[in-house]
């Protein structure tokens, strides 16, 4: 008993002396606690809407919450069943104190509790214990120094941040997520009754731990609710049977890849062009594409508005883990070989030069560059097809002869200019880049595909930001021309009908298939594969990532967007309509091949060093209509001329280009070097 009453004394010389004018400095001069409370780091869609969370140092769930994302409802019942008086009292509510002593004296034992939220704050800031006397005075002092310092809206701000949820929950936005599996912006009666009664017991009242304990307290919280006219009957009567959550909801991990790549740039909150709902449906779609195919076969699928540059969903792989599969790398970002996927570039490329025209027609023939001898994936030959066919059947041998006409190195600057990062096993470009002998990432896959889908201006795809204008890599022409193509090839078995421009690629060894298509406003690329680079056997890109893209177009959008209609430049004609010059790509230097019977500098060699005989150089001729005319660094030296040979008296030495014309306007030439 005597213990009692010097408790209840102690209180009241407490507040005796605190009422004199020194009480005044004596708070003022309180030190308080650190008011910079980390919260979790967190990632966000286009929307707002939570895609990934980060525990704080200590592993912690503790997440920022302002008054306006937190239920009204909720904050209602909070400071009616913890502190009535909230916003009347500076901090300690004298009232309750002494009532609660009054009541502790007369009863023998703690009956009501007399710690304002402001009180609470106080100790969650300090993590300090509520038993000892000396830790309800202090927490009293700096209770009513917070009261000086902030605002009282800013003191429940702390609270929402910090109250306890047991285990290693912090905070309403934390607790609501993990038992409701829901931001707390609305919640039902039951749900922020609950949430309200956890904190003032949290491991004993954790509802994946303690049911029962924590229904019976949430029926309090919802008994005072009803009496203090905070709900109806009616209301009352419907949440009484709601049942409480016995498990915790895993806190969101959407598009994990992208997010570590956002937090990698520091800040409390990022938030991306990704769209949470796309983004969950092609994460499933994704696992859904793996499954029961052996447990190393992994994928990753990237969406994009490519009219805006900005990425939609991002998958990375089928999932973050650190399994056989290996999901905690990041697949969009990889090198891989791109396969047949970089054709559309060179045929677009072809097309700019005029080395070309979809209906030009062009041997598929064995055919034999230097050391390097390549060969149609099925090793059958078409003969004389038409590159629109050329390019749908993804045939080898029209794609090497075209990029041997533009050069490699153009192929490669193209790639850049579209903002591409493309990795090179030697110093020198050589022609099997246009079939896959180059490191891509899939990103930059489909940037290129939105390159050629926006006209063939380039916009840098981006997951931050506002974008910029990129670099024109292709003529709107070309880039249509290129999309008009793609969009013939029939859909894989069970896909819908549609106009979808895409290409399909797999990788030397069956290490890549690649789909990558565009409709008129959205870009889509799938990769499918091993993280380690080991060959899948089986795997091609028609058969295995095709029926993924149309899949993901279809959760992307219920209908294509239509792609846009000719440019006005297009030469839309047959084969026989087209200039003489387009009508069959022939010659490597000069985009056309010779016929047997065109004009050719037999001799000197391409590339010789040759001397002169009495001041002049001899030349060799064969073929070609008579007469002739031979020129040098394009300055006629003889006209009409009827013989097979000549000597020409060149000004100066060094390099110097030869050509000959014959009657029909055919021409060959040689660079050599003169002494």
């Amino acid at each position: 008993m005597r213990a009692r009453w010097l408790i209840a004394l102690a209180v009241a010389l407490w507040a005796a002396a605190f009422a004199m004018d020194r009480g005044r400095d004596w708070v003022a001069a309180t030190e308080l606690p650190n008011l910079s409370i980390p919260a979790s780091v967190e990632v966000v869609d286009r929307n707002g809407t939570l895609l990934r969370a980060y525990t704080v140092a200590d592993g912690r769930w503790r997440m920022a919450a302002t008054l306006a994302d937190v239920d009204r409802d909720y904050l209602a019942m909070l400071i009616a069943y913890e502190d009535k008086r909230f916003y009347d009292h500076a901090g300690v509510d004298w009232r309750s104190v002494l009532r609660a002593g009054w009541q502790a004296v007369k009863n023998g034992r703690v009956v009501s509790g007399g710690s304002t939220l402001t009180m609470q704050v106080a100790r969650l800031l300090e993590e300090s214990g509520t038993g000892k006397m000396g830790g309800k005075l202090r927490q009293m002092r700096v209770a009513l120094a917070l009261e000086q310092r902030l605002s009282k809206d800013q003191i429940l701000q702390l609270y929402l941040l910090l109250a306890p949820y047991g285990g290693n929950l912090e905070g309403v936005r934390a607790a609501s997520l993990a038992y409701f599996g829901k931001e707390p912006k609305r919640l039902t009666p039951a749900e922020a009754a609950l949430l309200v009664a956890i904190p003032q017991a949290p491991e004993a009242r954790r509802p994946d731990r303690h049911p029962g304990r924590a229904a019976m307290a949430r029926g309090r919280v919802l008994d005072r609710a009803l009496r203090d006219g905070l709900i109806s009957e009616e209301e009352a009567r419907q949440v009484a049977g709601e049942v409480v959550p016995e498990a915790r909801r895993p806190v969101p991990m959407l598009a994990p890849h992208l997010a570590d790549r956002a937090v990698a740039a520091g800040g409390p909150r990022h938030q991306l062009t990704i769209e949470a709902g796309l983004q969950a449906a092609l994460e499933t779609l994704a696992a859904e594409a793996v499954a029961g195919k052996g447990d190393q076969l992994q994928i990753a699928i990237l969406a994009a508005d490519h009219r805006s540059g900005e990425i939609l969903a991002s998958v990375g792989s089928a999932g973050f883990l650190a399994d056989r599969r290996q999901g905690f790398v990041d697949m969009t970002q990889a090198l891989r070989s791109p396969g047949s996927t970089l054709k559309p570039l060179v045929y677009a490329l072809a097309f700019d030069e005029g080395l070309a025209h979809p209906e030009t027609m062009i041997d598929d023939r064995p055919a034999q560059f230097g050391t390097y001898a390549p060969q149609n994936f099925d090793k059958m030959w078409r003969g004389t097809i038409r590159l629109r066919e050329a390019l749908q059947l993804s045939l080898n041998i029209p794609v090497v002869l075209l990029t041997e006409a533009l050069g490699p190195a153009k192929l490669i600057a193209a790639m850049e200019r579209a903002g591409m990062h493309p990795a090179l096993k030697g110093d020198e470009p050589g022609l099997a880049i246009s079939l896959g002998g180059v490191g891509v990432s899939l990103q930059d896959m489909v940037q290129l595909y939105a390159t050629l889908a926006r006209g063939g201006v380039a916009l840098p795809l981006r997951f931050t930001g506002e974008g910029a204008e990129g670099q024109r890599v292709v003529s709107a022409v070309a880039a249509w021309q290129v999309g008009d193509i793609l969009a013939g090839l029939p859909p894989p078995p069970g896909a819908p009908e549609n106009r979808l421009a895409y290409k399909t690629g797999t990788s030397y060894g069956h290490r890549d298939a690649w789909a990558i298509g565009f409709d008129g406003r959205y870009v889509v690329g799938v990769w499918m594969g091993r993280a380690d680079g080991t060959p899948v056997p089986g795997a091609f890109g028609a058969d295995t990532a095709a029926p993924v893209l149309f899949q993901a177009m279809g959760r992307l959008s219920r209908s294509l967007t239509p792609l846009p209609p000719a440019p006005k430049a297009t030469l839309l004609v047959a084969n026989a309509q087209l200039p003489q010059p387009l009508r069959r790509f022939r010659s490597r230097n000069a985009a056309f091949e010779a016929a047997a019977d065109a004009p050719k500098l037999t001799f000197p060699p391409e590339g010789a060093e040759v001397e002169r005989l009495n001041g002049a150089v001899l030349v060799k001729l064969s073929g070609g209509t008579l007469p002739l005319t031979l020129m040098a660094d394009g300055v006629p030296l003889r006209t009409g001329l009827r013989e097979r040979s000549a000597l020409l008296t060149l000004p100066g030495a060094g390099f110097v280009t030869l050509s000959v014309i014959d009657a029909e306007g055919r021409s060959a030439r040689i660079r050599v070097r003169v002494k």
